[in-house]
């Protein structure tokens, strides 16, 4: 009854051919019928013979989406949608992130996957191109996990993962239900001593939804989650020539200073949907975390103490929340159906920024400390219209405003005080057509215009003297795309889309040293390309699933950069983003037996470090493997997995730290290594 509540079945509930997404209207719509690129990946996918601890296992099939697993917990991993996001040098920017509907990006932009549960994913959209850009600020793209609802029986699971460089993983699930409630809550441990020397990383996980169905026509969802990962270590980069001796060593000043990380982070939130009658609904949300962050930085103690240095330990303490109430209305226009979404969302975040002497890994003097606060303030509305039986179009605005301020309490000496503010409002247009020229086959067309502000990080130095760096504008950015989407027969289904995106003022680095990383607003930069992906179910129990991205991300207009003035000349490459990647993988299952194998390969083509492109990593494909058994009984399931990850043994350059001080540009990915996988289910 609860999967029901609403008429139609979550997309969790459909088929494999995945008809139904949410991210692109914000209620159930059918993807043929959406003028744009989405793709769900699903609870299969995502967790089955998967290590279930970073996005990048089993995203790589989703076009024009890179993600690069750094192997260092202390930075996050690199996520990038057709060239948004990909100069992040830790976290995610330039992509919205959102779990159950509760956002994982900060109002300025800044977002971190870490916390993503993806033992209870149900499964992952990801929206690429102008629809996105009604998720507001930082939405090159979207990434959208939905927690799995509990089992109708009360069930119970384990897991337990063993690999090479010390990496176990021990996870433990229940669900079930009970009268008008639906639970599930997960809890796991994760350690990796590294594939580098100082990388060694520790992570506590505890995600929990519980859906309560309060009347015929109300629905209660509580979702909390925790995350606590203590005294990660962090390698830093290596310079080509540190590759070429020895990629698993780490750079001295890691060592020297302890670079490292503490996180701890809590949140939980509530959503009410309200039917109101046969085609009203309200959808009301309130979200409220708070996360605590330590970070001990390589910087040489004669730039920390500088007059108006911040030191080399980074201290935050951040509450943030947020609301949101959205209106959906179905109904018709003209006799054809008609959905209308309008909706209200106001985001805070509030920081205490510190900053102390790293005194060769101890906490040294006071060096920053400051109040900073961001709001954004959100009013958008959209319509879809099916105006005839086989086309629809799609209509939507977004108002957004964003606003900084911060509050100096480090007044001391030569150190001024530097309080001030800022704010950033832009209005997003988006507009799209799809018409279906077969019944399982749709080719759309949309454009859109979207905004980027810069975030705290970015705003933390200024090019002169102190304070913030509020000389910085929002990147903006229109984006066009048209596409082709469905299915071939019963077995197969394919994506073909063409994208072109232009921005100005493109938020770029203009100088890294001293442990002050100063950004600036460039000129113009074009990113155009092709994603195309391809599924099939094949003959004698094969599945195959590829995907192939082409992008041309480069400068448009020269600009200079760097405390020499040099010219980027236009034509540059965005660095950070890799011209063609592709994925490939063929599965084939024993019915029989319960025994199944697959093997994946990737490529990625090279990828320029910084905005000269004067080095860049080498263009590589590896290769992955799995074999997995599978026993039933009535109550029970048990499996067994065994990956071999880099089949073929290959050195190669995982992911690239865009625009290091330092030339400590590269972060190499592991050779051949070994994983065994556990796990068992009783329902009761």
């Amino acid at each position: 009854m609860l999967a029901t509540l609403f008429g139609a079945a979550p997309a969790a509930a459909q088929d494999a051919s995945e008809r139904v997404v949410v991210s692109a209207t914000r209620s159930e719509r059918m993807n043929l019928d959406i003028p744009g690129s989405i793709d769900t990946v699903g609870a299969e996918t995502l967790r089955e013979g998967q290590p279930k601890v970073n996005l990048s296992e089993s995203l790589g099939g989703v076009p024009g989406l890179t993600l690069q697993n750094r192997q260092n917990y202390a930075q996050d991993l690199q996520l990038s949608i057709r060239g948004f996001g990909a100069r992040s040098a830790f976290g995610i920017r330039g992509v919205k992130l959102y779990a159950d509907g509760i956002p994982a990006t900060m109002p300025d932009g800044q977002g971190q996957a870490a916390s993503f549960n993806l033992a209870t994913a149900q499964r992952i959209e990801v929206l690429r191109g102008p629809l996105a850009g009604l998720y507001g600020n930082a939405s090159g793209g979207v990434v959208n996990l939905f927690t799995a609802d509990g089992p109708k029986r009360p069930t119970v699971s384990g897991d337990l993962l063993l690999g090479d460089y010390g990496t176990r993983r021990v996870g433990m699930q229940a669900g079930g239900e009970s009268g008008a409630l639906n639970y599930i809550a997960d809890w796991s441990q994760f350690h990796t001593d590294g594939y580098r020397d100082h990388s060694a990383a520790n992570r506590q996980q505890f995600n929990a939804k519980l859906k309560w169905l309060a009347g015929e026509d109300t629905r209660v969802t509580f979702v909390m989650n925790t995350l606590y990962q203590p005294e990660t270590q962090d390698p830093l980069g290596l310079t080509a020539a540190q590759v070429s001796a020895n990629p698993r060593q780490v750079a001295t000043p890691a060592t020297l200073f302890d670079t490292r990380k503490t996180v701890r982070q809590e949140q939980t939130g509530a959503t009410i949907d309200q039917r109101l009658g046969a085609g009203d609904r309200l959808r009301a949300s309130l979200y409220l975390g708070d996360r605590q962050v330590r970070q001990y930085q390589s910087i040489p103690l004669a730039a920390q103490s500088g007059a108006t240095a911040s030191g080399g330990v980074v201290d935050l303490g951040r509450t943030f929340g947020g609301m949101s109430l959205n209106w959906i209305h179905d109904g018709t226009l003209a006799g054809r159906p008609l959905s209308i979404t309008g909706g209200f969302e106001q985001e805070m975040m509030r920081e205490r920024r510190r900053g102390f002497i790293n005194n060769f890994g101890d906490l040294g003097a006071l060096k920053r400390d400051e109040d900073n606060r961001v709001e954004s303030t959100n009013l958008f509305a959209q319509a879809d219209w099916r105006y005839t039986e086989r086309a629809s179009a799609t209509l939507g605005l977004r108002r957004t405003l964003v606003k900084f301020d911060s509050r100096d309490h480090y007044i001391f000496g030569a150190n001024p005080d530097d309080s001030g503010g800022a704010a950033f409002s832009n209005t997003s247009p988006v507009a799209g057509l799809a018409f279906r020229v077969a019944p399982e086959m749709s080719l759309y067309a949309s454009a859109g215009r979207g905004f980027e502000t810069p975030t705290f990080t970015e705003l933390a130095y200024p090019k002169l003297g102190t304070g913030l760096n509020f000389a910085l504008k929002p990147s903006l950015s229109t984006n066009a795309e048209i596409g082709l989407k469905g299915r071939i027969g019963d077995d197969q289904k394919i994506t073909l889309a063409r994208f072109e995106t232009s921005t100005r003022d493109e938020i770029v680095v203009d100088t890294a040293a001293g442990g002050r990383t100063i950004f600036k607003n460039a000129g113009r930069t074009r990113r155009s390309g092709w994603e195309a992906s391809w599924q099939a179910v094949l003959p004698a129990n094969f599945d195959m699933r590829a995907a192939y991205t082409v992008i041309d991300a480069r400068y448009a207009e020269a600009f200079t950069s760097g405390a020499a003035a040099a010219v980027v000349p236009a034509g540059n490459r965005l660095p950070g983003v890799p011209r063609t990647s592709f994925y490939a993988e063929l599965q084939w299952h024993h019915f029989a037996s319960g025994f199944s194998a697959a093997l994946e390969a990737r490529h990625n083509s090279s990828v320029y470090v910084d905005d000269q492109n004067s080095d860049a990593a080498a263009a590589y494909t590896i290769a992955n493997l799995r074999l997995g058994f599978e026993q039933k009984a009535r109550e029970w399931r048990i499996t067994e997995t065994l990956r071999i990850d880099n089949l073929t043994n290959r050195s190669y350059i995982g992911s690239v730290i865009v625009a290091d001080g330092n030339g400590r540009f590269f972060e190499p990915a592991p050779r051949r290594n070994l994983a065994v996988l556990l796990s068992a289910r009783r329902a009761f």
